[in-house]
């Protein structure tokens, strides 16, 4: 089976083998899957996800995939129909309806779970040994007992949280400028929705976070790309695209951008500020990785407070430095399009549960808050300076053009004449899950690039190791992808 294998043809191979398994029984790893099924780990991805959903498989993070206890299955429908009635047609006699996609493969990918066969360099939330797990049990223990955490909250949150958010924004923000989300993914596509209507234009950074992609095509608007340059995104581009396309909302990560690492400059950040001002745009300022600064780091003020008009609408939140669990994050901006902002959230969440909200202000309003990011800091750092370190040993000299001040993740370049995607599944073959730079692409066209994280693995060790792996999957000779353009 070659690597463009279908998903669901794995998924039918695997299911008439885990059905003669005992319930509990342990699965072949993903890792193991990928080599035996010659496919890409995205299809044998698919296909668990497929055979989760009939009741036959059960992911356990770290340990792997396993029958189901019950031994439940779901039969197997036809649902050849939904093609068709999924499909966005027009009404009879009006316009093409913009095409909204809902592809949430490469986003999958980036929160996929693999065997404890696989150093997890891949990853975009801390290793449960990088969390502050006792802070979070003790914060989470105190507002269980408390009877307003069961009461329903504000719909735009709770007013001590956003008054929190407010201060560790700045920009002279207050609680009414502020909303509380369920996390920076939902923030961004409230936003996207909010303020673009199907078929508008929305510029955002090449590579890029897969999310503001996937958050992009679900509220049918137009990626726009524009390239980054080591501080961010480069204003001679934004200007032409804004010029040629009227786009009205801008997307941009200022501090460790994800993937390259770029952070901008004061310089930088007028500059576009400027132009989405001069142009009438909304400028979506994805903050957030601010909290993953290193000691040495020197950032400037978020956008927003260089913000002369209301045009910078900035998210904040508190879930990378925590937990993947703790989704609570902030929207902030000023003038009616709050007012916007605010009626998409009523429609699409109607709030965010005060249970979280109470133990998230719990969490950063107790005096071992600041203690906790500066411990995660300095791990962070000497996590970096290993993975640095073995990506030239490993990958040679040149593979790295910079390695940023914070954040989670190295942009990393390949030997001349690999590429992303073949090296990727290379490397789960070997052991090591990296994610491959197309992901980070709208084209989605092949890079020469991968991403390592390393807040995923267990330890510098493990990523140290990890990278070993990568080096070791790279001198072997790999295919080209067949989704090149070169």
């Amino acid at each position: 089976m070659n690597q463009d294998s279908s998903w669901r043809a794995v998924a039918e191979a695997l299911a008439a083998e885990v059905e003669s398994l005992a319930p509990g029984a342990r699965i072949p790893t993903h890792r193991q899957l990928v080599a035996r099924f010659g496919a890409s780990a995205t299809t044998v991805s698919r296909a668990l996800a497929e055979l989760t959903r009939r009741g036959l498989v059960e992911s356990r993070p770290g340990a792997g995939s396993f029958r189901t206890s019950t031994a439940r299955t779901i039969p197997s429908l036809d649902t050849g129909w939904q093609d068709a009635a999924l499909a966005l047609t027009p009404a009879v006699g009006s316009d093409p309806t913009p095409q909204r996609e809902h592809d949430a493969t490469s986003l999958s990918t980036a929160i996929g779970s693999y065997g404890a066969d696989v150093i997890d360099l891949n990853g975009g939330y801390l290793h449960p040994d990088l969390q502050p797990r006792d802070l979070l049990a003790k914060a989470l223990a105190r507002v269980g007992r408390r009877a307003e955490a069961w009461e329903r909250p504000e719909a735009a949150g709770l007013p001590e949280l956003r008054d929190w958010f407010a201060t560790d924004i700045g920009a002279g923000l207050a609680r009414h400028d502020l909303l509380i989300a369920s996390g920076g993914q939902a923030a961004i596509s409230l936003a996207m929705r909010a303020i673009g209507r199907p078929g508008d234009p929305v510029v955002v950074e090449t590579p890029t976070f897969p999310g503001i992609l996937a958050a992009a095509r679900a509220a049918g608007l137009r990626p726009v790309t524009v390239p980054v340059d080591a501080r961010g995104m480069r204003p001679e581009h934004l200007e032409r695209a804004l010029r040629q396309t009227g786009a009205r909302l801008v997307v941009v990560q200022p501090a460790f951008q994800n993937p390259t690492g770029a952070t901008m400059d004061a310089e930088r950040q007028q500059e576009l500020v400027d132009l989405a001002v001069r142009h009438g745009a909304f400028l979506l300022e994805d903050d957030f990785a601010r909290s993953l600064a290193g000691p040495d780091a020197k950032l400037p003020p978020p956008m927003v407070s260089i913000d002369p008009v209301g045009a910078v609408i900035h998210v904040r939140s508190i879930t990378k430095p925590t937990s993947p669990n703790l989704r609570v994050a902030a929207v902030a901006g000023r003038g009616p399009v709050m007012t916007r902002l605010r009626a998409a959230h009523v429609v699409d969440t109607m709030f965010v549960p005060a249970v979280l909200q109470h133990t998230a202000l719990e969490v950063v309003a107790s005096p071992a808050w600041p203690r906790a990011l500066r411990r995660l800091s300095a791990e962070l750092e000497h996590r970096r300076e290993a993975a640095a370190t073995a990506v030239r040993r490993h990958l040679g000299p040149d593979a790295l053009a910079d390695v940023p001040r914070g954040g989670y993740h190295l942009w990393v370049r390949l030997p001349p004449g690999l590429e992303d995607r073949p090296v990727a599944e290379q490397a789960l073959q070997h052991g090591v899950a990296v994610t491959p730079g197309s992901s980070y692409q709208a084209t989605r066209d092949a890079t020469d690039h991968v991403r390592i994280s390393y807040v995923g693995a267990p330890s510098s060790a493990d990523v140290a190791a990890g990278v070993e792996r990568l080096g070791r999957s790279t001198s072997i000779p790999v295919a080209r992808s067949p989704h090149s353009t070169s």
